[in-house]
């Protein structure tokens, strides 16, 4: 007599059909999220592009189409304002990224009092904006400035660095650098460290010389940590106000002006609509400039 042995039923609704199945328990993890991202940052964006397209008071408002943005970009003042934009953005961005390197280099390597040298490097990312621009601003008083006055001990007439015109923007830029670079230090010094010792042995083995060592480990594995200030950099520089307005309110004249002090003097005398306008380009300049930038240097990224 044969005996059949029974096989075990493989059911339908097995692990692959129950894969199939959606809970909608994820889905409700983005809700929260979603309503605070919109609170804060969708309604407001619709908001300033409807009323950037008006004039308007606390009270009332009138729709006048696109006449604030074409009052914005036929005043020189504002225009300039725009062009300074970017170049302060350019001139912290490039030598955050430059100083920011040298420094890490410089922090990770073996000399006495590294760990004391870092907090100095940093401590000037947490002393206030404002404080930062009050202090420099007495710092570079063309008579009585500290910097002038070590100047003429070495036989320097130093220039007036918040009053002449060909100064007063770069040197706004310098102390944002002077202030920004501690984190861009600390960003690099993250990259380095975190790049594998047994590339350094080779490379000691193989008799590479300390600059070989930067430009064919350190440079190209830190490229991660490179993107990060840029971007970051690229993002403070254009958003700036706090340390300008501190610094020279944007003067002497407009030669300092960036768009963000623009925009901040046109709600001061009442032009709600045009400086909602500038707020519009603004947005529009960074979004611009930031989001292809991110794009190409992810892809870059990628492909390390």
């Amino acid at each position: 007599m044969v005996t059949v042995e029974a096989r075990p039923r493989t059911s339908v609704a097995g692990p692959a059909s129950k894969a199939r199945k959606k809970s909608p328990y994820s889905s409700w993890f983005y809700l929260p999220a979603a309503i605070v991202y919109a609170v804060l940052f969708l309604v407001p964006t619709v908001t300033s592009f409807y009323f950037s397209l008006t004039r308007w008071s606390i009270f009332d408002s009138q729709f006048i189409g696109f006449d604030n943005y074409v009052t914005f970009f036929r005043e020189p003042a504002l225009v300039s304002g725009l062009w300074h934009t970017v170049v302060y953005a350019v001139i912290t961005s490039g030598l955050k990224v430059v100083l920011g390197l040298g420094l890490a280099v410089l922090l990770t390597s073996q000399i006495i009092g590294r760990g004391y040298l870092r907090s100095v490097v940093f401590f000037p990312v947490l002393v206030s904006t404002i404080g930062v621009g009050l202090t420099f601003t007495i710092l570079m008083d063309p008579e009585d400035g500290l910097i002038n006055e070590s100047l003429s001990l070495l036989g320097i007439t130093g220039p007036g660095w918040l009053t002449d015109p060909s100064y007063a923007l770069v040197s706004v830029a310098l102390v944002d650098v002077w202030k920004g670079v501690g984190l861009a230090t600390l960003i690099y010094i993250a990259g380095i460290v975190s790049i594998p010792q047994e590339y350094f042995e080779a490379a000691r083995v193989d008799g590479a010389t300390a600059w070989q060592n930067f430009r064919s480990i350190v440079l190209p594995l830190a490229r991660p940590a490179t993107f990060t200030v840029i971007l970051l950099s690229l993002i403070g520089g254009l958003r700036s106000f706090d340390l300008i307005w501190a610094m020279t309110r944007g003067g002497p004249g407009f030669t300092s002006d960036v768009i963000a002090s623009v925009i901040y003097k046109q709600y001061q005398a009442g032009f709600y609509g045009l400086s909602t306008a500038g707020n519009v380009v603004l947005f529009l300049l960074v979004t611009a400039i930031i989001f292809p930038l991110s794009r190409y240097l992810n892809s870059k990224e990628v492909d390390l």
